[in-house]
């Protein structure tokens, strides 16, 4: 048994203007939002979901974008409608939201 059920991590990367990349696209607001959400429906702490800021996740074509483990599940976003709809179905009953699933091809 792991210590969270579940841990995502949203890119926080900020590049070069030149680049694309995470943070000017929202990302600290998803981030927020997100945390927000699991402490509000009290999903957070051992044994629950764990939210967490990271570095480049190297998918930044994609961006904003956001990973759950342990399914290793990459997300995309554009608002906090869809981040609550992360939270309410893939992070509180383990249901892919697959219309912001990232392509597997989509990286840098």
């Amino acid at each position: 048994m792991s210590y969270y059920r579940r841990h995502i991590f949203f890119c926080l990367n900020e590049r070069d203007k030149k680049e694309d990349s995470c943070l000017p696209q929202g990302a600290q607001a998803g981030f927020d939002h997100c945390k927000s959400r699991v402490k509000g429906e009290r999903l957070s702490g051992p044994g629950g979901v764990r939210v967490n800021k990271a570095g480049c996740l190297d998918r930044c074509a994609g961006g904003p974008v956001a990973v759950v483990y342990p399914e290793a599940v990459w997300y995309t976003y554009v608002d906090k409608h869809d981040i609550d709809e992360i939270v309410d179905s893939h992070l509180k009953n383990g249901q892919i939201v697959e219309r912001l699933l990232l392509p597997v091809n989509v990286g840098r």
